[in-house]
Formats: structure tokens, C-alpha cells, sequence
């Protein structure tokens, strides 16, 4: 046998070796992913009513009933709204914590371990601890702004559907700007010090270096970020299953809020999973323009 013979022999056994190792881990993933997912889409093609017999094919009606359905684009609009503006504060209070983190000062570690607590809580508990700051009896939020003399009486801040949204934007906010930091920190560090030094001789002030040697040096971090949370702040669910049950009046149903209440309070589960893929056509389409601009950025 001929020694590119014996490579080759020695090659295919390492693939089948590789293969034998990895075949529990992909059955239990086309097992538990792939199965179901193509069982859902199956479903979607139906109406499938759980307290209705049958489930007969109806094609495209449960899409298309969808996208004519004006409930369905006002739960998207308040998606939208709550990922532009919960993404566009995470990604600013983000950078500054990770500007501050990145100087030297005493305590430093101990602070970077403090601002990973929100992070590192689970997202009902964060949830019900901002039910109860908001709470229009014996809230927080109240007791301190009427302390301060800034409101006479205790407002309900959760009362109102506009009001609402952007109480739990807040909460959102509040949990996932030290992810932001943390990942733009670990960018910042990556900055080579003699740039600085050299922008500081050519005259450039602290305004001037952060312009032109941090913010250029940050864009691949920025848009790793981006893409991260807006995915996750487009499907955002636990949070408002938690804080308000998309009320009041339906102000804060998100497009996954509205999704639930269709296939599990409604029982229309074909039309549910419908909803679902619909959901994650938008966050493809996101996705595929946020990869286009790293693409994009790595390349340039």
C-alpha cells in the first residue's frame, strides 16, 4: 500500500471514529430539535384546534390570516419597539460601564463582579423583583420618588399600556446592559495602549482617541453585541409573561406574547405554530442583515 494510500485509509478511520463519537449527540439533537420542528411546520399547514375534532389541511390560510390579521401587526410594532429601544439603551449604558471598567482604579474587580449580578439573575426572578418595584401600593419606586418630593402620590406604573412597555423596557435593560459591558470590555482590552500613545503625541484629546482609535477598534464588539440582543429582544417573552401578561389593554403583547395566547390560551395550535415561523422568518431576515455588516466590517 502506498504511503498516500495509508494517509487516506488513516483519514477515513478518524472520520468514522469521529462519527461513531458524535452519533449520540446528533441523535438526540435531530431527536429533539430537528423532529419537532419539522413536526410544528407540518402543523402549521393545518387547523388544528384542540376543541375542535380533526385537523384538516388548509394550506397557507393560517400564514396568510395571520399577515391580514391587524392584531398580529400591532403585536409586531411593539416588538419592534421594544427591541430598537431596549437594544439602543443596552448598547449605550453598555459602553460607558465598559469605558469605566477599562480604567484603573481601586476595587476595579470587585465592581466588574458586582454589575454581572442582574446578568446572572434568572429572568423570572428579575421579572417579579420589578413587579414589585413598580407595585402601585407598597412599591419602591413609588415610596422613593414621594421621599425625594418628586410625586405627590403613588402612581401605578404599570397601569397604563404606554407606561407599561417602557417599565418593562427598563427591567430589560436593567438585567442584560452588564452582558453589553462585559462583551465590549473584553473588546476594549484587546486595544494595543501604543495607539493611544501615538494619538496623544498627533494632539487628539480624550474626545479624539476615543473616536478615532476606540470606537473603530469596538465595531466588531458593537456588532456582535447588536446582533445578540436584538435576536433576543425580538423574541422577548418571560419578561412580560411575568411582569404584566401582555396587558394592560394589550400593550405590551409581543409578537411571542400574542403567539402564546393563540396556540395555548386560544387552542388554535396550527394557527400558533403559524405564528412561530412567522416570528422566525423576521428574526432570519435580522439575522441575515446584521451578518452582512460584520461581513461587511471584517472584511473592509
Amino acid at each position: 500500500m502506498s504511503s498516500t494510500q495509508k494517509r487516506w485509509s488513516g483519514r477515513r478511520e478518524e472520520l468514522i471514529l469521529a462519527l461513531v463519537f458524535l452519533a449520540p449527540a446528533l441523535l438526540v439533537t435531530f431527536g429533539v430539535i430537528f423532529i419537532p420542528l419539522a413536526e410544528q411546520f407540518w402543523t402549521s399547514f393545518h387547523r388544528y384546534t384542540l376543541t375542535i375534532p380533526g385537523r384538516p389541511f388548509v394550506g397557507l390560510q393560517n400564514y396568510l390570516s395571520a399577515l391580514s390579521d391587524p392584531t398580529f401587526w400591532q403585536a409586531m410594532g411593539r416588538t419592534f419597539y421594544f427591541t430598537l429601544v431596549s437594544t439602543g439603551l443596552e448598547l449605550i449604558l453598555g459602553l460607558l460601564m465598559a469605558l469605566l471598567l477599562n480604567q484603573r482604579f481601586r476595587g476595579q474587580g470587585v465592581l466588574r463582579a458586582l454589575i454581572l449580578i442582574p446578568w446572572a439573575l434568572p429572568t423570572i426572578v428579575n421579572g417579579m423583583m420589578w413587579r414589585w418595584i413598580y407595585n402601585a401600593d407598597y412599591g419602591a419606586l413609588n415610596a422613593l420618588l414621594t421621599q425625594l418630593g418628586l410625586i405627590s402620590h403613588y402612581h401605578d406604573w404599570l397601569g397604563s399600556p404606554w407606561m407599561a412597555m417602557n417599565m418593562v423596557i427598563v427591567a430589560d435593560v436593567w438585567k442584560m446592559t452588564p452582558l453589553v459591558a462585559l462583551l465590549l470590555l473584553a473588546n476594549l482590552q484587546t486595544i494595543p495602549g501604543e495607539l493611544y500613545e501615538a494619538a496623544s503625541i498627533d494632539g487628539a484629546g480624550a474626545i479624539g482617541r476615543f473616536v478615532y482609535v476606540t470606537l473603530p477598534w469596538l465595531r466588531p464588539g458593537l456588532l456582535v453585541s447588536l446582533v445578540l440582543r436584538t435576536i433576543e429582544a425580538f423574541k422577548v417573552f418571560d419578561i412580560i409573561f411575568i411582569m404584566t401578561r401582555g396587558g394592560p389593554a394589550n400593550g405590551t403583547q409581543t409578537i411571542a406574547y400574542y403567539t402564546y395566547t393563540q396556540a395555548f390560551s386560544s387552542l388554535q395550535f396550527g394557527r400558533g405554530a403559524a405564528l412561530a415561523y412567522l416570528t422566525a422568518m423576521f428574526i432570519v431576515l435580522l439575522s441575515l442583515v446584521y451578518f452582512r455588516l460584520i461581513r461587511e466590517d471584517v472584511y473592509s
